[in-house]
Formats: C-alpha cells, sequence, structure tokens
C-alpha cells in the first residue's frame, strides 16, 4: 500500500475529499463486476487524526572541525524523517546510515582535512523539505531578499543520499558542468566500485526546493549534489509504502555507498578552492516565502 498526497500541505487551503489507493487486483475485480452488471458494495473504516500538539521539527547536526580553513565548510546528509505505514529504512533510514558512517569513516582514519565537514540529518523532508530549507536560509540566505549571511560564501558543497538501499552508480550534477572534470577525476579511482556516471550537466537552478533536500541548497546558489543509485524496489515497492522495512535494505550496497561519499566530501575538504558554483538567480515576487 502506497501512500500518497492527496492535497496541498498549506493548511489555509481546502480540506481535500477523503482518497483512497487500492492495489490493480482490487480495482480491476471491482471493474470486471461492475461490467458484468453485478452490484459492487465497499466498506471503509477511515480514521485519520491531525497531531496539532507539538508542529515543531528539528535537525540534527554535528562537526568535525577543519584544520587551516575551518572556517569553511563541507557538508553531507540525508533526511531522517519518513512517511506512516512501514520504518521509513529505505526512505530515507538508508540515507541517514551513509551519512553517519561515511563520517565514521573520516574519523576512524584520522585525517586532517582544512575544511570543517558537517552532517545534518533533515527533520520534516516529507512535509516539504522544511527542515533544510529553514536551515539554508537561517545560515546561508534568505531566498526571498537575497540576504547573504557570512557562511554563505563558506560552503564549498553539500551532498546527499535520498534514493534508497542501491549503490552508488555515480552523481547528478544539477546543471553545475563546470564540477564534472572534477568530480570524473574523483570518480576514476572508484571504478572496481563500478561509480562511474556523470548526469546533469546542463539545467537551471530550481526556483522552488522540491524532490530532496540538495535541492535547498541549490535553490539559493549553493552546490547542492544527489548521488545515483541503484533503484532496486525503490519506485516500486518501498518508497512510502507500508514494506519499506529493514528487510528491504542491502548492506552491501551501503558500505560501497558510504565510502564513496566518505570520498568525495575528503577531497571536498582537502581541495585548494572551493566547489565551483552557479551564479544565485533573482527571486520574482511570487517566489517570496
Amino acid at each position: 500500500m502506497f501512500a500518497t498526497s492527496g492535497s496541498s500541505r498549506d493548511p489555509k487551503d481546502p480540506t481535500p475529499l477523503p482518497t483512497v489507493a487500492l492495489t490493480p487486483e482490487h480495482y480491476n475485480r471491482i471493474a470486471r463486476l461492475v461490467e458484468h452488471n453485478i452490484p459492487v458494495r465497499l466498506q471503509f473504516d477511515i480514521q485519520a487524526e491531525y497531531l496539532k500538539d507539538d508542529l515543531d521539527s528539528f535537525n540534527v547536526v554535528g562537526e568535525i572541525p577543519g584544520t587551516t580553513k575551518s572556517d569553511e565548510l563541507v557538508m553531507l546528509g540525508g533526511h531522517f524523517d519518513s512517511w506512516h505505514g512501514a520504518t521509513g529504512a529505505t526512505d530515507n533510514g538508508t540515507g541517514s546510515s551513509v551519512a553517519i558512517e561515511a563520517v565514521r569513516i573520516l574519523t576512524a582514519l584520522h585525517l586532517k582535512m582544512a575544511r570543517t565537514v558537517r552532517i545534518a540529518l533533515w527533520g520534516g523532508e516529507e512535509e516539504g523539505l522544511l527542515g533544510s530549507k529553514a536551515y539554508v536560509q537561517e545560515h546561508f540566505a534568505q531566498r526571498d531578499t537575497m540576504a547573504l549571511h557570512p557562511e554563505y560564501r563558506k560552503l564549498s558543497a553539500y551532498y546527499n543520499d535520498d534514493s534508497g538501499t542501491g549503490r552508488f552508480r555515480g552523481i547528478n550534477l544539477g546543471g553545475n558542468d563546470m564540477c564534472a572534470p572534477i568530480f570524473e577525476s574523483w570518480l576514476a579511482p572508484l571504478k572496481d566500485l563500478e561509480a562511474t556516471a556523470i548526469v546533469g550537466r546542463t539545467g537551471a537552478l530550481p526556483k522552488q526546493p522540491g524532490g530532496t533536500d540538495s535541492t535547498s541548497f541549490s535553490w539559493i546558489g549553493l552546490p547542492g549534489f544527489g548521488f545515483l543509485q541503484d533503484p532496486m524496489e525503490y519506485a516500486t515497492r518501498t518508497h512510502h509504502s507500508n514494506m519499506d522495512l529493514y528487510d528491504r535494505v542491502q548492506k552491501g550496497d551501503l558500505m560501497q555507498s558510504s565510502a564513496i561519499m566518505a570520498w568525495f566530501v575528503y577531497n571536498t575538504a582537502t581541495r585548494v578552492n572551493m566547489m565551483p558554483r552557479m551564479t544565485m538567480p533573482k527571486p520574482t515576487k511570487k517566489e517570496s516565502l
């Protein structure tokens, strides 16, 4: 059973009619009965509860202090909230675990990194990227006014994991083709891990964040990247469904992904220059938050 969004998240908008998602097998059986003029009676017991006592969410943030450029940042992360119905194992327990393991690898190896490495596990992603969108505006830039905070010029890049349990196969540039040769050189030593793809060489920065937390960064002109992953059963079985359970997690995939994320973060944190970035677009009045 897959849960789907049925309306706007804005409480000021009209409340929609109750919606039920049926499997094709159940729907087709009803359709066949109707085609044969056999009356069909459906009975539902739908109970919905809105929890309004505590509407606050939070992010979990930690750091490995840098050495010679400790005021500059490299960020990585994923969202840790999930949909109802299961435990959110692949959306996004796996992404959070990969980011945590990448930080553990860097810490365990006692690697000296010029820039500070900051991990963020986002809350409120499933409600509209609330955690990451609020964070980037508090720490980096207010999108509607273009007011830049001091840290805006100090973030080199953000790396995100939010596509299930599949192995990393490459990375999405999000239109930032200036990073393509850099990522190509970083992926070259990882051919034995079968991570070679670089996509998204062309494209504009998003007018609104959407899809996953890396877009909250690219929305304000910061380099935000998401890794490409094997689809596995993500879209067909686990994404926002009651089957998103631990049994669907592939341990070996997460180990491979953690190593690659740690490698990208390390290279970004030790690179002489910060990562190239696209120009922050001018907001329109409709984009004001």
